[in-house]
């Protein structure tokens, strides 16, 4: 995960290794070697993720330009304020890990599932939810993502009989995720209340550019209306589309996906058709941008 980046610019080596200095721990051994079991764990996968971006971030630097905005989808969102300058690297590296803990070990304590609706309108989703939720326990709409794809998230039966539910209200699927926990949902309220004594001990900065919340879908600066939305974000629903259609008012029009995969880039082609988006996490991908940034 992100080696061929590492292999490639100096700048990504340098980040993996700022990276293990702050755990200290060889987090860039796991995510180039594994195993999977191990890079998949909660408490490596999220600061993997934002290390595998922050260093594409870097290597890309200079050549993006001044960015208008940034958002992140749920973890993403401390890559984004890291990107923005709210967060120091090595600080987020630290809170991501943490977070990933809590929100692991709350989902031991009490287990939860999630499930992924497709075709079915948010508020359709929401009715049932809270109908089924009302007679079988915890379930909500956990992430909004694209227009007629949902995340459900709640306590195990509740998430099986709102799959039911959900189904017989006209949804074409409702798809187990293989998850540790019922994230953005009350579950995790307990990991939250860790997070949020995680954050108080880090010293946070004014946005350089607007952050777009996944809770209120506003854009974010003042540091701390961040610091406390990054512990709201843990127990509330990801709204993503709203945070895209905001992005849009704020000038955006260039999307740029940096880190591993391209998710959001195939979700932003769902909210919005005119919007251009790329991702970029591959060495191959940030070659070929710098090239053209230098281009253009």
């Amino acid at each position: 995960m992100g080696s061929d980046l590492a292999d490639e610019f100096p700048l990504a080596r340098e980040t993996f290794e700022e990276a293990d200095e702050a755990l200290g721990a060889p987090l860039s051994r796991v995510m180039r070697e594994g195993p999977e079991e191990e890079l998949t764990a909660t408490l490596n996968a999220q600061p993997a993720i934002l290390v595998h971006s922050i260093a594409a971030f870097r290597v890309l630097g200079s050549a993006l330009g001044d960015p208008a905005c940034a958002a992140g989808h749920s973890l993403g969102e401390f890559t984004a304020h890291v990107a923005a300058g709210t967060i120091a690297f090595a600080d987020a590296v630290r809170l991501v890990r943490s977070r990933g803990e809590a929100m692991y070990e709350a989902g031991r304590d009490r287990p939860g599932a999630m499930a992924a609706v497709i075709g079915l309108e948010d508020d359709a989703v929401r009715a049932v939810c809270a109908r089924v939720g009302a007679q079988h326990g915890v379930v909500v709409a956990a992430n909004f993502n694209a227009p007629g794809q949902v995340v459900i998230s709640g306590e195990v039966v509740a998430v099986e009989r709102a799959r039911e539910a959900l189904v017989e209200a006209g949804a074409r699927r409702a798809l187990p995720l293989n998850v540790s926990g019922a994230f953005h949902s009350p579950l995790m309220v307990p990991a939250a209340a860790r997070l949020e004594a995680a954050l108080a001990g880090v010293s946070f900065q004014p946005a350089a550019f607007p952050v777009v919340s996944n809770v209120t879908a506003e854009p974010v600066v003042e540091p701390d209306v961040a610091r406390r939305l990054l512990v709201e974000q843990l127990t509330s629903p990801v709204r993503w589309v709203d945070g895209v259609r905001r992005l849009r008012r704020l000038g955006a029009t260039r999307f740029l996906e940096i880190g591993p995969g391209n998710v959001l880039t195939g979700l932003l082609r769902r909210i919005d058709r005119d919007a251009e988006g790329e991702a970029l996490g591959t060495a191959e991908a940030v070659r070929g941008a710098l090239a053209s940034f230098a281009s253009a």
